[in-house]
């Protein structure tokens, strides 16, 4: 009994443990965006904002271009949760559950490219998307997602393979062809993994800088991650202002995660991910 006590009390310490880790440097964030220019660079530093600039987040909102960055990360990351949905989904159920030859051959060499590092991919899309001229436009940062993505088919095809073939051999005795049993049986029992891929997606292209660097240009089209550092420069003397429009950049993550926070872990713990 008591050794059970004690190993709780242990797994407790380092939860909590854990927990400030990972809390204290949001908390750091929070407090240097409520702080003056002084109270920010004085040394030794001060944990706490006295007195609180709530206005520093309305000046971030004034002073730069916020709500237009704003808008164009949000045209770009609806339009590739949008495309990673459908097209991973479409291609994830044919590998998993139709039949043509090389399948597992071609699912092979689907899941090696995701061995490729980002970064190699740069420059051969930076010539394609020139030769259409689709450069300087929020096209580029989207329409790959269209092109389904080696991890979103990895898991969704983990999600397709977990439903059993019942469900299928009731659905073409009922008349169903490949894409009505995709679309009216599978896709509906899948949203744990839906929501999953929905919120991998909106995170990584909602805080994308890599692509959007090489593909913008002109600051009007600029997303938000890149809009924040081209903002460097203005505010100079004003570095907590920066701090705050990255904190109000995590907003939408947060609340797309509340959202789907019920299915993201259903999905997560039925597909491996750890």
């Amino acid at each position: 009994m008591k050794l059970n006590r004690f190993r709780k009390g242990v797994g407790y310490a380092v939860i909590i443990f854990s927990s400030l880790i990972m809390i204290l440097p949001f908390l750091t964030t929070l407090f240097n965006s409520l702080k003056t220019y002084a109270q920010y660079t004085a040394f030794p530093p001060k944990w706490f904002p006295s007195p609180i600039q709530w206005s520093n987040y309305s000046e971030v909102w004034k002073l730069g271009a916020f709500e237009q960055y704003t808008i164009n990360s949000v045209i770009v990351t609806v339009l590739s949760v949008c495309g990673a949905l459908i097209s991973c989904s479409m291609v994830a159920f044919a590998f998993a559950r139709l039949r043509f030859p090389f399948k597992n051959t071609l699912f092979m060499i689907v899941l090696g490219t995701m061995m490729i590092p980002p970064v190699v991919l740069i420059i051969p899309q930076f010539v394609i998307f020139k030769s259409l001229y689709m450069l300087d436009t929020l096209t580029p940062l989207w329409i790959i997602e269209w092109l389904a993505q080696p991890f979103g088919i990895f898991l969704m095809r983990q999600a397709f393979l977990m439903i059993p073939k019942d469900y299928e051999e009731s659905a073409k005795l009922d008349g169903c062809n490949p894409f009505q049993i995709y679309w009216k049986i599978f896709l509906p029992m899948c949203k744990p993994t839906f929501a999953t891929l929905a919120v991998f997606t909106f995170m990584t292209k909602w805080n994308e800088i890599l692509s959007p660097a090489i593909f913008l240009t002109s600051k009007e089209n600029f997303t938000l991650p890149i809009g924040i550092l081209s903002m460097a420069g203005q505010w100079s003397g004003n570095e907590q202002y920066m701090v705050a429009a990255a904190l109000m950049s995590l907003i939408p993550i947060l609340l797309v995660f509340l959202f789907a926070e019920k299915y993201f872990v259903q999905g997560t713990n039925s597909s491996g991910i750890k």
